[in-house]
């Protein structure tokens, strides 16, 4: 399926004058405002509405913004001027208390929007916009008026910072990419990028003094032998920059140090402690080289590059990283010993942040702050003026606020990481791991209990949530991952705790919420349909099955039997199917604004217990084949010939056939094949599990991985109705690099389990 297309669906026409709801407390916007107070009446935006604005440049913009959208969006062109009837004033108001707060007062004549800054009327305009049906985006020819409510917010943050990083060194984004995500962020109030440019695996941003970063660092030779890469010019980043300005967005860079530098140590040996010509890292994980700290040159370079930079990003912070950084080099460099010598330390753990604090001082000398992981607190003696980012859980940041830092949190483990699923692994595109639900990401509250029990509450500047891309593979799964739980991040940034609800925050979402991301054209998650239990595509039985369906959370799922693709017209599912013969169920879930998410097809298949083998005189063991090579697909081995075959004594034998490394560097790739039987205990119906790419039993095919793009977690289980005694099996196993993963580290086991539908019973 094509990811980009997961959010299509149907959406229902509108045409005359259109009402945004009945006058109720239900508001539609997200972020939640602090205040919302209806009044009697309506407001009619129309061509015949002016606008004003007062208080120089900052209103002009703000106002200049609101008739551009509504012009592009809608097709309605407001006249600037005033009017008795029907117009709109953006007014810079200095007696409002903080600088992105603002007040909309909303009558059937006139709507004030009054704010102390640019930003303050810039999220008024935004909060106006959605105000408006999100359905007049996708049809400006659909109405000529819009009706919006009388009423007067009030609204200000909780947090100065709300924060998405994106990472374009594993995947890369195209600028129009990276523009396209800042627009929706700061539709929802999230007024900060943080662009992770430099890693391991790619290094993004061009660097005048040193062509070789993006000559070579920039490009990498995949598993496959394509290469893969690209970067951002400094004319490219000026324009990123100053279209996240005008959104009153602020980029944060990310510049790596000590570790996560390969790339640039690949385009300059000499930046490590060997000094070793390398290439850019081409599978995922941490890198044990990385910069050496001993060498004056290492910091000569780091500045050079910082020099470069602070120009292009005018905000006040500025990423070093600092994080997974191992030191084992360290431990045997001459230069780094001399250097811990010198200084007086006597762990490695120092001198990582005697490279923070240098940094973190040259950047002070310009005016910037620094910001890092919380690994950045493990060698001491940091300055309190370092921002800590808090991502493995909660302790660094509280540590971190004890310590007088101000704190940004980001854990993966309260659904900070947005590459986690967000349903049942059986039914999303491949992941890193974890699961972090929609209701997980709004449940979080940035600021832990221990510290507002101690009083440290406001070392709590923000929060953030991180899009690490190993396995978006492009920007269609970046949106698929980003949307909607963007919209619960900025809901838990901006809005006070006591006036947060989810169940009203599911509503907003699931209908005007999700109908504007569709009209935006971005990809989003719409829970697609789980089995309650055992989540398989292809279930087999003997005499019936009971098919439970179910979602991540409560929608309404459509299905049918008789092979046609379901519409919001099919049958809903209320309660379980009994199904008796072979059947295809196809099911939908659908959102109560009427978009739809991706039909899934569960094939039922009704068998007779398979035979068991007919066999000689067997002996112990597998026969395993050998083909040296890197393959692509399974299905071309049997056409060449094979350079071993041999007895091994297990199925994980598959994956230790080579010599490998940890770097996984110059690896001798191979396919590999073992055949053999395998014992059935009793009749009956069993569910098969594997992270190889092909899995027959009794010459049928029930698991074929090769079409995953990574090959990662045991996510196609098969089944298969099997009498008791031996039965055939065939497993493929290709090792090679994959988009990233080398299929080395995959566990190479079969896994067996009698089946049933509640998945309870362990593997075997």
């Amino acid at each position: 399926m094509t990811i980009r297309n997961l959010c299509f669906g149907v959406i229902m026409a509108c045409s005359g004058i259109l009402s945004l709801q009945a006058q109720t407390s239900q508001c539609p916007i997200i972020p939640r405002p602090q205040e919302v107070r209806y009044a009697q009446g309506a407001f009619q935006l129309s061509d015949a509405t002016c606008y004003r604005y007062s208080g120089g440049q900052e209103a002009r913009e703000a106002a200049e913004f609101f008739v551009g959208k509504l012009q592009k969006d809608m097709r309605i062109s407001l006249r600037k001027g005033k009017s008795k009837t029907s117009e709109i004033l953006f007014c810079i108001d200095k007696t409002i208390e903080g600088d992105e707060a603002y007040r909309l007062d909303i009558s059937d004549l006139r709507v004030e929007v009054r704010a102390k800054t640019g930003a303050g009327l810039y999220y008024a305009a935004q909060s106006l916009l959605q105000l408006l049906p999100a359905e007049a985006l996708g049809n400006p020819a659909s109405a000529s008026a819009f009706s919006i409510p009388c009423q007067h917010i009030i609204d200000a943050p909780r947090f100065a910072y709300r924060g998405v990083m994106l990472d374009p060194c594993r995947h890369f984004l195209s600028v129009e990419d990276v523009k396209a995500q800042i627009e929706r962020l700061a539709t929802y109030k999230i007024n900060h990028l943080h662009w992770h440019l430099t890693d391991d695996q790619g290094w993004r941003v061009e660097i005048k003094k040193y062509p070789l970063l993006t000559e070579v660092g920039a490009w990498r030779t995949e598993g496959d032998g394509s290469r893969y890469g690209g970067y951002y010019t400094q004319d490219d980043i000026r324009e990123v920059v100053n279209f996240a300005r005008r959104h009153h967005v602020e980029i944060v860079p990310e510049l790596e140090m000590p570790g996560h530098e390969m790339a640039a140590i690949a385009a300059y040996p000499y930046l490590s402690c060997k000094g070793e010509e390398t290439t850019p890292r081409i599978i995922w994980g941490v890198e044990d080289v990385v910069l050496c700290p001993g060498r004056e040159t290492t910091f000569t370079f780091l500045k050079d590059v910082i020099d470069e930079m602070l120009p292009l990003f005018p905000g006040t912070l500025f990423h070093i990283g600092g994080d997974e950084s191992p030191r084992g080099e360290w431990a045997t460099c001459d230069s780094c010993q001399a250097r811990k010598q010198a200084l007086g330390y006597e762990r490695e753990s120092q001198l990582q942040s005697y490279v923070i604090e240098r940094i973190g001082s040259y950047l002070a000398q310009h005016g910037r702050r620094l910001v890092g992981w919380d690994e950045i607190l493990e060698g001491g003696g940091l300055d309190t003026s370092a921002i800590v980012m808090s991502w493995r859980g909660e302790a660094g940041g509280i540590t971190a606020a004890r310590m007088n830092h101000h704190v940004l949190m980001t854990p993966s483990s309260h659904g900070m990481y947005f590459d986690q699923f967000q349903s049942n692994p059986s039914v999303e595109p491949m992941a890193i791991g974890g699961y972090s639900t929609l209701k997980k990401v709004y449940s979080y509250d940035p600021v832990p209990a221990e510290l507002k029990e101690n009083g440290r509450a406001h070392y709590v500047m923000g929060v953030q949530a991180n899009c690490w891309s190993e396995y978006m593979l492009n920007v269609g799964t970046l949106e698929y991952r980003l949307y909607p739980r963007a919209l619960a991040l900025a809901e838990v940034a901006w809005t006070q705790p006591e006036n947060k609800d989810y169940a009203d925050f599911e509503r907003r979402v699931d209908n005007e919420g999700a109908r504007r991301l569709h009209y935006m054209g971005a990809a989003q998650h719409i829970p697609p349909v789980e089995q309650e239990g055992a989540c398989l595509d292809h279930v087999v039985f003997t005499d019936s099955a009971i098919v439970r369906l179910t979602t991540v959370r409560p929608e309404r799922i459509v299905y049918t039997l008789n092979g046609q693709t379901p519409t919001a017209a099919s049958v809903t599912y209320t309660e379980p199917l009994v199904i008796t013969k072979t059947t295809d169920v196809k099911c939908a879930a659908i959102l109560p604004c009427g978009l739809m998410s991706p039909v899934r097809t569960i094939h039922y298949e009704k068998q007779s217990l398979s035979e068991t083998a007919r066999t000689g005189k067997l002996r112990p063991g597998l026969m395993l084949k050998k083909w040296e090579g890197f393959y692509a697909s399974p299905f071309r081995l049997e056409a060449n010939k094979c350079s071993e075959v041999k007895h091994v004594d297990r199925i994980e034998a598959l994956r230790l056939q080579n010599k490998r490394n940890n770097a996984m560097r110059g690896l001798a790739d191979y396919a590999a094949e073992v055949s053999g039987y395998v014992s059935i205990p009793t009749d009956g119906v069993y569910e098969f599990a594997t992270n190889n790419v092909l899995l027959w039993i009794d010459g049928t095919l029930v698991i074929d991985n090769s079409q995953l793009t990574t090959p990662r977690h045991y996510i196609n289980k098969g089944t298969r109705a099997l009498k008791s005694g031996l039965h055939e099996i065939k497993v493929v196993f290709l090792g090679g690099i994959y988009n990233g993963w080398p299929s080395y580290w995959d566990d190479a086991a079969v896994k067996m389990r009698p089946f049933t539908a509640e998945g309870t019973n362990n593997w075997q």
